[in-house]
Protein backbone atom coordinates (compact mmCIF):
# COMPACT_ATOMS: atom_id res chain seq x y z
CA UNK A 1 0.00 0.00 0.00
CA UNK A 2 2.87 2.38 0.60
CA UNK A 3 4.62 2.17 -2.39
CA UNK A 4 1.15 3.04 -4.09
CA UNK A 5 0.78 5.77 -2.43
CA UNK A 6 4.20 7.08 -2.81
CA UNK A 7 3.84 6.25 -7.06
CA UNK A 8 0.54 8.08 -7.13
CA UNK A 9 2.05 11.34 -5.20
CA UNK A 10 4.80 11.65 -7.53
CA UNK A 11 2.76 11.00 -10.43
CA UNK A 12 -0.09 14.06 -9.29
CA UNK A 13 3.31 16.40 -8.95
CA UNK A 14 4.64 15.44 -12.37
CA UNK A 15 1.48 15.57 -13.95
CA UNK A 16 1.36 19.08 -12.25
CA UNK A 17 4.49 19.96 -14.05
CA UNK A 18 4.14 18.31 -17.21
CA UNK A 19 4.08 20.99 -20.39
CA UNK A 20 1.56 19.18 -22.42
CA UNK A 21 -1.79 20.42 -22.17
CA UNK A 22 -4.64 21.80 -24.52
CA UNK A 23 -2.94 24.20 -27.32
CA UNK A 24 -3.17 27.72 -26.88
CA UNK A 25 -4.94 29.57 -30.10
CA UNK A 26 -2.15 31.75 -32.04
CA UNK A 27 -2.05 35.78 -31.79
CA UNK A 28 -4.62 37.22 -33.93
CA UNK A 29 -3.29 39.04 -36.73
CA UNK A 30 -3.77 43.01 -36.46
CA UNK A 31 -4.00 44.99 -39.77
CA UNK A 32 -0.51 46.10 -41.10
CA UNK A 33 -0.33 50.01 -41.32
CA UNK A 34 1.44 50.97 -44.45
CA UNK A 35 3.37 54.21 -45.15
CA UNK A 36 1.37 57.18 -46.21
CA UNK A 37 3.00 57.68 -49.52
CA UNK A 38 3.64 54.74 -51.84
CA UNK A 39 6.35 56.26 -53.60
CA UNK A 40 9.16 54.44 -54.25
CA UNK A 41 11.81 55.21 -51.11
CA UNK A 42 14.80 55.64 -53.45
CA UNK A 43 15.32 59.44 -53.36
CA UNK A 44 17.33 59.61 -56.19
CA UNK A 45 16.02 60.87 -59.72
CA UNK A 46 17.27 61.77 -63.17
CA UNK A 47 15.54 64.06 -65.19
CA UNK A 48 15.96 66.48 -68.28
CA UNK A 49 16.63 70.69 -67.29
CA UNK A 50 16.45 73.33 -69.47
CA UNK A 51 18.44 76.40 -69.11
CA UNK A 52 16.33 79.59 -69.44
CA UNK A 53 19.93 81.04 -70.36
CA UNK A 54 22.68 80.11 -73.20
CA UNK A 55 25.18 77.96 -71.94
CA UNK A 56 28.13 77.23 -74.30
CA UNK A 57 27.11 79.63 -77.07
CA UNK A 58 26.15 83.29 -77.57
CA UNK A 59 23.57 82.32 -79.48
CA UNK A 60 19.85 83.12 -77.44
CA UNK A 61 18.13 80.71 -79.91
CA UNK A 62 18.96 77.32 -78.99
CA UNK A 63 18.01 74.99 -76.49
CA UNK A 64 20.06 73.98 -73.78
CA UNK A 65 19.43 71.22 -71.76
CA UNK A 66 20.97 68.75 -69.90
CA UNK A 67 20.69 65.94 -67.86
CA UNK A 68 20.17 66.09 -64.29
CA UNK A 69 21.15 62.92 -62.07
CA UNK A 70 21.21 62.55 -58.06
CA UNK A 71 20.89 59.67 -55.30
CA UNK A 72 21.83 56.46 -56.42
CA UNK A 73 21.87 56.55 -60.06
CA UNK A 74 24.79 58.56 -59.75
CA UNK A 75 27.06 55.62 -59.02
CA UNK A 76 27.49 52.36 -59.91
CA UNK A 77 29.22 48.97 -58.92
CA UNK A 78 32.06 47.87 -61.12
CA UNK A 79 31.33 46.07 -64.20
CA UNK A 80 34.57 45.00 -65.60
CA UNK A 81 34.99 41.93 -63.80
CA UNK A 82 32.20 40.31 -65.56
CA UNK A 83 31.92 42.48 -68.71
CA UNK A 84 35.74 42.52 -70.03
CA UNK A 85 36.33 46.25 -71.03
CA UNK A 86 38.35 46.96 -73.99
CA UNK A 87 38.56 50.33 -74.09
CA UNK A 88 35.56 51.31 -76.76
CA UNK A 89 32.20 52.10 -75.60
CA UNK A 90 29.31 51.85 -77.73
CA UNK A 91 25.82 53.56 -76.37
CA UNK A 92 24.68 49.42 -76.19
CA UNK A 93 27.38 48.45 -73.97
CA UNK A 94 27.35 51.35 -71.80
CA UNK A 95 23.14 50.59 -71.51
CA UNK A 96 23.89 47.06 -70.87
CA UNK A 97 26.42 47.89 -68.00
CA UNK A 98 24.43 50.45 -66.50
CA UNK A 99 21.17 48.57 -66.26
CA UNK A 100 23.29 45.71 -64.34
CA UNK A 101 25.32 47.43 -62.25
CA UNK A 102 23.89 51.12 -62.06
CA UNK A 103 22.99 51.37 -58.09
CA UNK A 104 19.80 52.60 -59.07
CA UNK A 105 18.92 49.15 -60.44
CA UNK A 106 20.91 47.03 -57.74
CA UNK A 107 19.16 48.95 -55.02
CA UNK A 108 15.42 48.73 -55.99
CA UNK A 109 16.91 44.81 -56.93
CA UNK A 110 17.10 44.06 -53.50
CA UNK A 111 13.81 45.87 -52.36
CA UNK A 112 11.86 43.72 -54.41
CA UNK A 113 13.81 40.65 -52.73
CA UNK A 114 12.76 42.30 -49.57
CA UNK A 115 9.24 43.04 -50.29
CA UNK A 116 9.03 39.74 -51.60
CA UNK A 117 10.24 38.43 -48.47
CA UNK A 118 7.74 40.26 -46.94
CA UNK A 119 4.73 39.19 -48.31
CA UNK A 120 6.08 35.32 -47.23
CA UNK A 121 5.86 36.45 -43.87
CA UNK A 122 2.52 37.80 -44.20
CA UNK A 123 1.44 34.13 -45.73
CA UNK A 124 2.49 32.32 -43.24
CA UNK A 125 -0.05 33.46 -40.73
CA UNK A 126 -2.52 31.65 -43.61
CA UNK A 127 -0.52 28.35 -43.39
CA UNK A 128 -0.08 25.59 -40.69
CA UNK A 129 2.58 26.26 -38.21
CA UNK A 130 3.72 22.73 -36.90
CA UNK A 131 6.44 22.55 -34.11
CA UNK A 132 7.98 19.74 -32.39
CA UNK A 133 9.58 19.31 -28.82
CA UNK A 134 11.38 16.27 -26.92
CA UNK A 135 11.77 16.14 -23.17
CA UNK A 136 13.46 14.18 -21.07
CA UNK A 137 13.24 15.03 -17.36
CA UNK A 138 14.62 14.11 -14.09
CA UNK A 139 13.09 15.30 -11.34
CA UNK A 140 12.57 15.06 -7.14
CA UNK A 141 9.98 16.30 -5.35
CA UNK A 142 9.16 17.74 -1.90
CA UNK A 143 5.93 17.00 -1.31
CA UNK A 144 5.51 19.04 1.87
CA UNK A 145 7.02 21.98 0.09
CA UNK A 146 4.50 21.44 -2.88
CA UNK A 147 1.50 21.83 -0.02
CA UNK A 148 0.65 18.45 0.23
CA UNK A 149 0.60 17.01 4.17
CA UNK A 150 -1.39 13.91 4.72
CA UNK A 151 -1.49 12.10 7.60
CA UNK A 152 -3.08 8.64 7.38
CA UNK A 153 -3.21 6.13 10.85
CA UNK A 154 -0.39 3.18 10.74
CA UNK A 155 0.94 5.57 7.32
CA UNK A 156 3.77 7.51 6.89
CA UNK A 157 4.48 9.62 3.66
CA UNK A 158 7.80 10.94 2.89
CA UNK A 159 8.45 14.34 2.13
CA UNK A 160 10.67 13.64 -0.88
CA UNK A 161 9.78 11.61 -3.61
CA UNK A 162 12.18 10.67 -6.66
CA UNK A 163 14.45 10.86 -8.33
CA UNK A 164 12.12 10.00 -10.95
CA UNK A 165 11.98 10.69 -14.98
CA UNK A 166 9.53 10.93 -17.40
CA UNK A 167 9.99 11.12 -21.38
CA UNK A 168 8.32 13.94 -23.64
CA UNK A 169 7.74 13.83 -27.34
CA UNK A 170 5.24 16.05 -28.83
CA UNK A 171 4.23 17.52 -31.96
CA UNK A 172 1.87 20.42 -32.27
CA UNK A 173 -0.14 21.88 -35.00
CA UNK A 174 -1.62 25.40 -35.41
CA UNK A 175 -3.84 26.30 -38.70
CA UNK A 176 -5.85 29.65 -39.12
CA UNK A 177 -9.20 29.00 -40.52
CA UNK A 178 -11.16 31.79 -41.16
CA UNK A 179 -9.02 34.97 -40.34
CA UNK A 180 -10.15 37.86 -43.52
CA UNK A 181 -7.50 40.66 -41.48
CA UNK A 182 -4.74 37.74 -41.89
CA UNK A 183 -5.69 37.04 -45.77
CA UNK A 184 -6.11 40.87 -46.92
CA UNK A 185 -2.42 41.34 -45.14
CA UNK A 186 -1.50 39.21 -47.39
CA UNK A 187 -2.78 40.47 -50.34
CA UNK A 188 -1.28 43.68 -49.62
CA UNK A 189 1.61 42.53 -49.19
CA UNK A 190 1.71 40.98 -52.38
CA UNK A 191 0.28 43.97 -53.99
CA UNK A 192 3.31 46.24 -52.21
CA UNK A 193 5.95 43.48 -53.61
CA UNK A 194 4.22 44.26 -57.43
CA UNK A 195 4.51 47.55 -57.15
CA UNK A 196 8.32 47.31 -56.29
CA UNK A 197 9.03 45.24 -59.48
CA UNK A 198 6.95 48.05 -61.37
CA UNK A 199 9.46 50.19 -59.33
CA UNK A 200 12.66 48.50 -60.45
CA UNK A 201 11.52 48.51 -64.13
CA UNK A 202 11.04 51.99 -63.71
CA UNK A 203 14.53 52.33 -62.74
CA UNK A 204 15.79 51.03 -65.64
CA UNK A 205 13.98 53.53 -67.84
CA UNK A 206 15.63 56.14 -65.76
CA UNK A 207 19.04 54.29 -66.08
CA UNK A 208 18.77 54.53 -70.16
CA UNK A 209 17.77 57.76 -69.64
CA UNK A 210 21.19 58.76 -67.02
CA UNK A 211 23.50 56.85 -69.32
CA UNK A 212 22.04 57.43 -72.81
CA UNK A 213 21.90 61.22 -72.11
CA UNK A 214 25.99 61.13 -70.60
CA UNK A 215 26.80 59.24 -73.40
CA UNK A 216 25.46 62.21 -75.77
CA UNK A 217 26.93 65.06 -73.51
CA UNK A 218 30.33 63.05 -73.91
CA UNK A 219 29.56 63.31 -77.88
CA UNK A 220 28.37 67.20 -77.45
CA UNK A 221 31.21 67.98 -75.53
CA UNK A 222 33.57 66.27 -78.04
CA UNK A 223 31.98 67.57 -80.64
CA UNK A 224 32.64 71.13 -79.11
CA UNK A 225 36.51 70.53 -78.56
CA UNK A 226 36.81 69.30 -82.07
CA UNK A 227 35.19 72.85 -83.76
CA UNK A 228 37.26 75.10 -81.17
CA UNK A 229 40.62 72.86 -82.93
CA UNK A 230 39.28 73.90 -85.96
CA UNK A 231 38.84 77.69 -84.94
CA UNK A 232 42.25 77.39 -83.34
CA UNK A 233 44.32 76.42 -86.64
CA UNK A 234 41.72 79.07 -88.51
CA UNK A 235 42.93 82.03 -85.84
CA UNK A 236 46.98 80.92 -86.76
CA UNK A 237 46.25 80.89 -90.08
CA UNK A 238 45.01 84.44 -89.55
CA UNK A 239 47.62 85.22 -87.25
CA UNK A 240 50.25 84.00 -89.74
CA UNK A 241 48.67 85.68 -92.53
CA UNK A 242 48.89 89.02 -90.71
CA UNK A 243 52.50 88.45 -89.66
CA UNK A 244 53.34 87.79 -93.35
CA UNK A 245 51.45 91.53 -94.18
CA UNK A 246 53.15 93.11 -91.23
CA UNK A 247 56.60 91.97 -92.64
CA UNK A 248 55.78 93.84 -96.12
CA UNK A 249 54.30 96.73 -94.83
CA UNK A 250 50.54 95.91 -95.60
CA UNK A 251 49.02 95.35 -91.84
CA UNK A 252 50.28 97.25 -88.35
CA UNK A 253 51.81 95.62 -85.48
CA UNK A 254 48.31 96.25 -83.88
CA UNK A 255 46.60 93.85 -86.10
CA UNK A 256 49.21 91.14 -85.67
CA UNK A 257 49.13 91.39 -81.73
CA UNK A 258 45.05 91.49 -81.96
CA UNK A 259 45.16 87.91 -84.33
CA UNK A 260 47.71 86.33 -81.39
CA UNK A 261 45.90 87.25 -79.02
CA UNK A 262 42.71 85.70 -80.32
CA UNK A 263 44.55 82.50 -80.72
CA UNK A 264 45.79 82.43 -77.07
CA UNK A 265 42.29 83.17 -76.27
CA UNK A 266 41.19 79.93 -78.92
CA UNK A 267 44.04 77.92 -76.92
CA UNK A 268 42.38 79.08 -73.37
CA UNK A 269 38.98 77.81 -74.59
CA UNK A 270 40.42 74.53 -75.96
CA UNK A 271 42.13 73.67 -72.22
CA UNK A 272 38.54 74.25 -71.00
CA UNK A 273 36.84 72.02 -73.25
CA UNK A 274 39.01 69.54 -72.93
CA UNK A 275 38.96 69.36 -69.23
CA UNK A 276 34.92 69.40 -69.61
CA UNK A 277 35.37 66.49 -71.80
CA UNK A 278 37.12 64.35 -69.50
CA UNK A 279 34.93 65.06 -66.78
CA UNK A 280 32.13 64.17 -68.74
CA UNK A 281 33.61 61.14 -69.64
CA UNK A 282 34.26 60.14 -66.18
CA UNK A 283 30.86 60.80 -65.20
CA UNK A 284 30.05 58.57 -68.03
CA UNK A 285 32.05 55.26 -66.60
CA UNK A 286 30.46 56.36 -63.12
CA UNK A 287 26.95 55.45 -64.62
CA UNK A 288 27.97 52.41 -66.33
CA UNK A 289 30.42 50.68 -63.88
CA UNK A 290 33.86 51.32 -65.69
CA UNK A 291 36.42 52.89 -63.84
CA UNK A 292 36.16 56.24 -63.05
CA UNK A 293 39.33 57.38 -65.88
CA UNK A 294 38.70 59.08 -68.79
CA UNK A 295 40.80 57.16 -71.12
CA UNK A 296 38.34 55.18 -73.42
CA UNK A 297 37.10 55.86 -76.09
CA UNK A 298 32.83 56.65 -77.87
CA UNK A 299 32.28 54.66 -80.95
CA UNK A 300 28.93 55.86 -81.54
CA UNK A 301 28.12 58.84 -83.39
CA UNK A 302 24.07 60.52 -83.87
CA UNK A 303 23.17 62.64 -86.39
CA UNK A 304 20.34 64.29 -87.02
CA UNK A 305 17.49 62.33 -87.79
CA UNK A 306 13.90 63.05 -87.72
CA UNK A 307 11.58 61.46 -85.01
CA UNK A 308 9.51 59.21 -86.25
CA UNK A 309 5.74 60.12 -86.81
CA UNK A 310 3.36 59.79 -84.55
CA UNK A 311 0.63 61.80 -82.77
CA UNK A 312 0.79 63.29 -79.26
CA UNK A 313 -2.46 61.57 -78.40
CA UNK A 314 -1.31 58.01 -79.26
CA UNK A 315 2.09 58.78 -77.32
CA UNK A 316 0.27 59.64 -73.98
CA UNK A 317 -1.91 56.51 -74.58
CA UNK A 318 1.53 54.21 -74.95
CA UNK A 319 2.54 55.84 -72.41
CA UNK A 320 -0.35 55.16 -70.14
CA UNK A 321 -0.11 51.53 -71.00
CA UNK A 322 3.84 51.28 -70.69
CA UNK A 323 5.26 53.17 -67.73
CA UNK A 324 6.16 51.60 -65.41
CA UNK A 325 5.94 53.81 -62.23
CA UNK A 326 2.42 54.60 -63.57
CA UNK A 327 1.44 50.31 -62.57
CA UNK A 328 3.80 51.17 -58.88
CA UNK A 329 0.62 53.46 -58.25
CA UNK A 330 -1.99 51.30 -58.86
CA UNK A 331 -0.23 48.63 -57.23
CA UNK A 332 0.01 51.03 -54.35
CA UNK A 333 -3.62 52.06 -54.50
CA UNK A 334 -4.30 47.98 -54.78
CA UNK A 335 -2.07 48.03 -51.32
CA UNK A 336 -3.88 50.37 -49.58
CA UNK A 337 -7.20 49.44 -50.49
CA UNK A 338 -6.25 45.53 -49.34
CA UNK A 339 -4.90 47.02 -46.01
CA UNK A 340 -8.34 49.04 -45.46
CA UNK A 341 -10.21 45.82 -45.93
CA UNK A 342 -7.61 44.03 -43.30
CA UNK A 343 -8.38 46.98 -40.89
CA UNK A 344 -12.46 46.43 -41.69
CA UNK A 345 -11.82 42.75 -40.59
CA UNK A 346 -10.79 43.01 -37.36
CA UNK A 347 -14.17 43.49 -36.56
CA UNK A 348 -15.05 40.33 -37.87
CA UNK A 349 -14.92 36.75 -35.94
CA UNK A 350 -11.99 34.28 -36.71
CA UNK A 351 -11.86 30.44 -36.52
CA UNK A 352 -8.12 28.73 -35.46
CA UNK A 353 -7.57 25.05 -34.79
CA UNK A 354 -4.75 23.72 -32.40
CA UNK A 355 -4.56 20.50 -32.22
CA UNK A 356 -1.00 18.39 -30.32
CA UNK A 357 -0.26 14.74 -29.96
CA UNK A 358 2.57 13.60 -27.74
CA UNK A 359 4.10 9.95 -26.55
CA UNK A 360 4.45 10.29 -22.56
CA UNK A 361 6.26 7.92 -20.00
CA UNK A 362 8.82 7.17 -17.92
CA UNK A 363 10.90 6.15 -20.85
CA UNK A 364 10.62 5.69 -24.75
CA UNK A 365 9.85 1.82 -24.22
CA UNK A 366 7.17 3.02 -21.71
CA UNK A 367 5.73 5.62 -23.16
CA UNK A 368 1.97 5.70 -24.52
CA UNK A 369 0.22 8.24 -26.66
CA UNK A 370 -1.89 11.51 -26.10
CA UNK A 371 -3.52 14.21 -28.01
CA UNK A 372 -5.24 17.23 -28.11
CA UNK A 373 -7.37 19.23 -30.58
CA UNK A 374 -9.47 22.45 -29.46
CA UNK A 375 -10.72 24.70 -32.17
CA UNK A 376 -10.90 28.53 -31.25
CA UNK A 377 -13.49 31.12 -32.37
CA UNK A 378 -12.56 34.59 -31.49
CA UNK A 379 -15.02 37.23 -31.31
CA UNK A 380 -13.71 40.73 -31.07
CA UNK A 381 -16.03 42.77 -28.52
CA UNK A 382 -14.20 45.63 -27.62
CA UNK A 383 -11.36 46.76 -28.29
CA UNK A 384 -10.54 50.38 -26.65
CA UNK A 385 -11.22 52.07 -29.75
CA UNK A 386 -8.29 50.05 -31.60
CA UNK A 387 -9.66 49.13 -34.62
CA UNK A 388 -11.40 52.44 -35.46
CA UNK A 389 -8.01 53.83 -35.31
CA UNK A 390 -6.68 51.32 -37.91
CA UNK A 391 -9.85 52.08 -40.42
CA UNK A 392 -9.15 55.81 -40.16
CA UNK A 393 -5.02 55.12 -40.70
CA UNK A 394 -5.69 53.31 -43.39
CA UNK A 395 -8.69 55.35 -45.38
CA UNK A 396 -6.45 58.16 -45.08
CA UNK A 397 -3.43 56.31 -46.76
CA UNK A 398 -5.92 54.91 -49.53
CA UNK A 399 -6.74 58.68 -50.20
CA UNK A 400 -2.93 59.50 -50.21
CA UNK A 401 -2.59 57.00 -53.04
CA UNK A 402 -5.17 57.95 -55.02
CA UNK A 403 -4.12 61.23 -55.16
CA UNK A 404 -0.84 60.04 -56.08
CA UNK A 405 -1.97 57.95 -58.60
CA UNK A 406 -4.30 61.00 -60.18
CA UNK A 407 -1.42 63.27 -59.95
CA UNK A 408 1.15 60.77 -61.59
CA UNK A 409 -1.27 60.62 -64.74
CA UNK A 410 -1.01 64.33 -65.15
CA UNK A 411 2.72 64.07 -64.79
CA UNK A 412 3.20 61.45 -67.37
CA UNK A 413 0.45 63.10 -70.34
CA UNK A 414 2.35 66.68 -69.30
CA UNK A 415 6.08 65.22 -69.63
CA UNK A 416 5.09 63.63 -73.24
CA UNK A 417 3.38 66.93 -74.39
CA UNK A 418 6.65 68.85 -73.34
CA UNK A 419 8.95 66.11 -75.06
CA UNK A 420 7.10 66.87 -78.52
CA UNK A 421 7.39 70.11 -77.65
CA UNK A 422 11.66 69.86 -77.34
CA UNK A 423 11.48 67.78 -80.53
CA UNK A 424 9.77 70.06 -82.30
CA UNK A 425 11.52 72.93 -81.26
CA UNK A 426 14.83 71.60 -81.68
CA UNK A 427 14.17 69.84 -85.33
CA UNK A 428 13.54 73.79 -86.40
CA UNK A 429 16.80 75.03 -84.76
CA UNK A 430 18.83 71.97 -86.62
CA UNK A 431 17.66 73.20 -89.77
CA UNK A 432 17.89 76.95 -89.30
CA UNK A 433 21.54 76.01 -87.50
CA UNK A 434 22.71 74.38 -90.74
CA UNK A 435 21.61 76.95 -92.94
CA UNK A 436 23.36 79.80 -90.66
CA UNK A 437 26.25 77.47 -90.47
CA UNK A 438 26.59 77.54 -94.63
CA UNK A 439 26.06 81.24 -94.82
CA UNK A 440 28.72 81.95 -92.24
CA UNK A 441 31.13 79.58 -93.72
CA UNK A 442 30.62 81.64 -97.39
CA UNK A 443 31.04 84.65 -95.65
CA UNK A 444 34.09 83.61 -94.39
CA UNK A 445 35.47 82.07 -97.44
CA UNK A 446 35.12 85.46 -99.32
CA UNK A 447 36.24 87.88 -96.48
CA UNK A 448 39.47 85.52 -96.17
CA UNK A 449 39.76 86.14 -100.30
CA UNK A 450 39.18 90.04 -99.80
CA UNK A 451 42.26 90.32 -97.12
CA UNK A 452 44.40 88.29 -99.26
CA UNK A 453 43.46 90.63 -101.95
CA UNK A 454 44.57 93.27 -99.65
CA UNK A 455 40.91 95.26 -99.71
CA UNK A 456 40.24 94.43 -96.06
CA UNK A 457 42.05 93.96 -92.89
CA UNK A 458 42.36 91.10 -90.57
CA UNK A 459 38.98 92.42 -87.92
CA UNK A 460 36.47 91.46 -90.73
CA UNK A 461 38.06 88.29 -91.18
CA UNK A 462 38.10 87.61 -87.00
CA UNK A 463 34.36 88.42 -87.06
CA UNK A 464 33.25 86.38 -89.94
CA UNK A 465 35.42 83.55 -88.13
CA UNK A 466 33.26 84.43 -84.74
CA UNK A 467 30.00 83.92 -86.69
CA UNK A 468 31.07 80.37 -88.26
CA UNK A 469 32.06 79.40 -84.67
CA UNK A 470 28.88 80.67 -82.90
CA UNK A 471 27.21 78.57 -86.16
CA UNK A 472 29.08 75.39 -85.49
CA UNK A 473 28.33 75.63 -81.85
CA UNK A 474 24.35 76.12 -82.16
CA UNK A 475 24.37 73.13 -84.77
CA UNK A 476 25.77 70.95 -81.96
CA UNK A 477 23.35 72.02 -79.39
CA UNK A 478 20.43 71.89 -81.68
CA UNK A 479 21.50 68.35 -82.91
CA UNK A 480 22.35 67.55 -78.96
CA UNK A 481 19.18 68.27 -77.78
CA UNK A 482 16.88 67.32 -80.62
CA UNK A 483 18.61 63.60 -79.65
CA UNK A 484 18.12 64.34 -76.01
CA UNK A 485 14.47 64.66 -76.54
CA UNK A 486 14.30 61.23 -78.59
CA UNK A 487 16.00 59.84 -75.44
CA UNK A 488 13.64 61.46 -73.40
CA UNK A 489 10.69 60.70 -75.36
CA UNK A 490 11.79 56.60 -75.01
CA UNK A 491 11.81 57.46 -71.34
CA UNK A 492 8.73 59.34 -71.41
CA UNK A 493 6.52 56.22 -73.38
CA UNK A 494 7.76 53.47 -70.81
CA UNK A 495 10.45 50.60 -71.64
CA UNK A 496 12.73 52.86 -72.56
CA UNK A 497 15.79 49.96 -73.19
CA UNK A 498 13.39 48.91 -75.95
CA UNK A 499 11.63 52.14 -77.57
CA UNK A 500 15.69 54.20 -77.56
CA UNK A 501 16.91 51.40 -80.67
CA UNK A 502 13.39 52.56 -82.49
CA UNK A 503 14.21 56.16 -81.43
CA UNK A 504 18.13 56.50 -81.69
CA UNK A 505 20.17 55.09 -84.11
CA UNK A 506 23.70 55.48 -84.68
CA UNK A 507 25.06 57.31 -87.84
CA UNK A 508 25.99 54.79 -90.32
CA UNK A 509 29.63 55.49 -90.47
CA UNK A 510 30.22 55.38 -86.77
CA UNK A 511 32.78 52.27 -85.56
Amino acid sequence: MKPLLILAAAAGAAFAQLPFGPPQPSSTPQAAILPASGRTSQTGSVGVAEQPVPGTTTSVNTLNPSVQISGPYTGSAPSTAVMPFNGKLSLQDALRRGLAYNLGAVGLAQAVRQSGAQAAVARSALLPNLNGSLNETVEQVDLAASGLRINVPFFRIPQVVGPFNFFDLQVSLNQVLANMTALNNYRAAGATARASRFSLQDARDLITLAVGGAYLQVLAAQARLDAAQTQLATANAVFHQSTEQHAHGVVGKLSVDQNQVRTLIQRQQIITLRNDLAKQKINLARLAGLPPNPSYVLTDTFSFRPAPVRTVEEAVAQAEQQRADLKAAQAQVVAAEKALAAARSERLPSLALSSAYEVIGLNPSQAHGAFTVAGTLSVPIYQGGRISSDIVQAQAVLAQRRAELADLRGQIEAQVRQVYLDLEAAAGQVEVARKNLDVARETLDMTRARMQAGVINTLEVVQAQQTVASAQLDLIDSVFAHNLAKLSLARSLGNAPAQLPLLLKPTANSQ
